[in-house]
């Protein structure tokens, strides 16, 4: 079998949802079982040796990857979700935005100290939220051990707020076309 671009999976919608943005559609890598699968299992290989208990991941299209992740990996998984969507006791994260401030909850059993928690989500761009993920599970005591993404658009520079963390992204792209 010839081996999978994953870029060649990624559909891109100009001027979607505002003029001037390129949307990175995945529809079209999840419509494909052996290329989401090879997705799933190159994250599980580059976070394998990372050994984590736990896989958290922001609603919605971080659960996408998360959950199959965690079960390739046999760790449990955890949605963080908005204000309000989850039926337990919460821990909650608020964190500023470029214009205004946003919120992110997990159940605050969801994970504890000395948890080893991978991060996933489909796309890093300026990292805010995924940094806001990774304050959450940090708050809780336990120890981020990376941060997954399907792409990463680079030209946004959203690493430079994470250096701290391990990151591999899958796609990369290096500018807005």
């Amino acid at each position: 079998m010839a081996p999978i671009d994953l870029r060649e999976h990624i559909r891109n919608v100009p001027d979607f949802p505002k003029p001037g943005i390129m949307f990175r559609d995945i529809t079209p890598l999840l419509k494909s079982p052996a290329v989401f699968k090879h997705t799933i299992d190159r994250f599980a290989d580059a976070f394998q040796a990372t050994r984590p208990t736990a896989i958290l991941a922001a609603e919605s299209r971080g659960f996408i990857f998360g959950a199959p992740l965690a079960v390739a990996l046999g760790a449990s998984f955890i949605p963080i979700r908005k204000p309000g969507k989850l039926p337990f006791q919460t821990r909650k994260f608020e964190y500023d935005l470029e214009y205004g401030s946003d919120a992110l909850e997990m159940h605050i059993d969801a994970i504890g100290q000395g948890s080893r928690v991978l991060l996933i989500d489909d796309l890093l761009a300026t990292g805010g939220t995924i940094e806001a993920c990774a304050k959450l599970a940090e708050a809780s005591g336990a120890d981020v051990v990376g941060l997954g993404f399907l792409i990463e658009l680079s030209f946004l520079k959203g690493r430079d707020r994470l250096q701290k963390y391990d990151i591999v992204s899958l796609i990369d792209y290096k500018d807005e076309s």
